[in-house]
């Protein structure tokens, strides 16, 4: 199969820690491994060509994690199609696809989970209690699985990067977690596996979130520097949309995602929206 990146790539799928192992032995070295649950979409596809850029071999890995669903039906109603997923893999020249089983990763008698401290705690951390010790004891796994030098995410789950950051650095693994950017449809809306949950009504409607953001961000470019002000401005723009019913909107410490009552450094703008029954997030960063 012919990649994007104009080279035809065989891509071996392991299902195994042990296959991992063995597939990973003489890999070359540097290593990317590019941690997703499927449904991969063109910003995975980003993920993938930034590794292959930097890494002489690139391990995916598809792994619906059931520890980071609050709630059962959200995990059931997860969208998954493997087949499509490694095909998608294979026109990205990707070398390995890691797609264990539950009991795989999570072996029978497993009884560990990592809670990261404050950074877990607001925002996502409060909508989603247990959300983010279920992304930090799947990753840890992964990561002391493949052994890479680098993991890539995407921007649009900026806390997950903050969290995972912190948990690697903690813990003493070696694996560097790289942000990317978000990648976008063009009417602006962040690209992520359960946008196709939203109706086509939803759908039209959900852009709103990062015009909410931009009208932030513009009112900080020209000047604003108030949190309280900026936190009003995406709100206004929000109460706009009949559809949009706002979880949380943030202005926060790009470090510690405390809320700020001033800007005087870097920050994050972010948002957490419900268009029926589909939860978004969003964010862009102020430098």
């Amino acid at each position: 199969m012919a990649s994007s990146t104009g080279i035809t790539k065989r891509t071996v799928v392991v299902r195994t820690r042990a296959a991992l192992r063995d597939a990973l032995a003489a890999a070359p070295r540097p290593l990317g491994v590019v941690p997703t649950m499927g449904w991969l979409h063109a910003g995975h596809r980003s993920l993938m060509q930034r590794s292959r850029a930097a890494d002489a071999t690139t391990v995916v890995t598809i792994f619906v994690n059931p520890r980071q669903f609050g709630d059962p039906r959200d995990l059931e109603q997860y969208p998954r199609n493997e087949a499509r997923d490694v095909a998608i893999c294979e026109e990205e020249g990707v070398d390995l696809v890691f797609a264990p089983s539950v009991e795989e990763v999570y072996p029978l008698g497993f009884d560990t989970s990592i809670r990261v401290g404050a950074i877990a705690e607001p925002l996502e951390g409060t909508a989603r209690p247990g959300h983010f010790d279920g992304v930090a004891t799947v990753v840890a796994v992964l990561f002391n699985l493949v052994g890479a030098e680098h993991a890539y995410f995407g921007q649009k789950d900026a806390q997950q990067v903050l969290v995972v950051r912190q948990m690697a650095r903690d813990l003493a693994i070696r694996t560097e977690v790289i942000a990317c950017p978000t990648v976008r449809e063009g009417d602006g809306l962040a690209l992520s596996s359960r946008n196709v949950h939203l109706a086509p009504e939803e759908r039209a409607a959900a852009p709103v979130l990062h015009r909410a953001l931009t009208a932030a961000r513009d009112a900080w470019a020209a000047g604003e520097r108030s949190g309280d002000a900026l936190r009003s401005r995406m709100r206004e723009v929000l109460a706009g949309e009949p559809l949009a019913n706002p979880d949380y909107v943030s202005v926060a410490d790009l470090a510690t995602l405390r809320e700020l009552d001033r800007i005087d450094g870097p920050a994050l703008l972010s948002l957490a929206v419900r268009l029926g029954s589909t939860r978004l997030i969003d964010n862009e960063p102020l430098p």
